[in-house]
């Protein structure tokens, strides 16, 4: 079984979730592209919820692919975003959830984005005809 962090449930993840996500709409840089991405705002932050529960409390209420999700957009997807991305979900942690919780949220975070960065780079390498190099 999974270790159960202090902090962490699923009324504290919808909270974090809807604040995460209303800082990223208000923002220059990312509110934009979310804007472009996403129809139905009530149905994403439940769905959003939904993954980190199953990511943080293992509920398995997820059920998609963010990676194809991203793939869709992985134009507009510069590593400069994710680490934006990144600061306000740490920003969001740090007020939403105790210490102990908001470190395991944001460590969890940078290594989803560092596993979406790799696809998507790897993605746009073989879109361009370059595989990987001589071994």
């Amino acid at each position: 079984m999974a270790h159960r962090i202090q902090g962490i449930d699923e009324e504290g993840l919808q909270r974090l979730v809807a604040r995460f996500y209303a800082t990223v709409r208000a923002d220059d840089r990312l509110g934009p592209i979310f804007e472009r991405a996403i129809d139905d705002w009530p149905h994403h932050l439940d769905k959003l919820a939904a993954f980190w529960s199953s990511v943080m409390l293992t509920s398995g209420r997820y059920k998609g692919s963010p990676m194809v999700a991203h793939l869709r957009h992985a134009a507009e997807l510069t590593p400069d975003l994710f680490e934006r991305w990144l600061a306000l979900w740490r920003t969001a942690t740090e007020v939403e959830m105790p210490p102990e919780a908001a470190a395991a949220l944001q460590e969890t975070a940078g290594r989803i984005a560092q596993s979406l960065q790799l696809a998507l780079s790897s993605r746009s390498t073989s879109a361009l005809g370059a595989g990987p190099g001589p071994a």
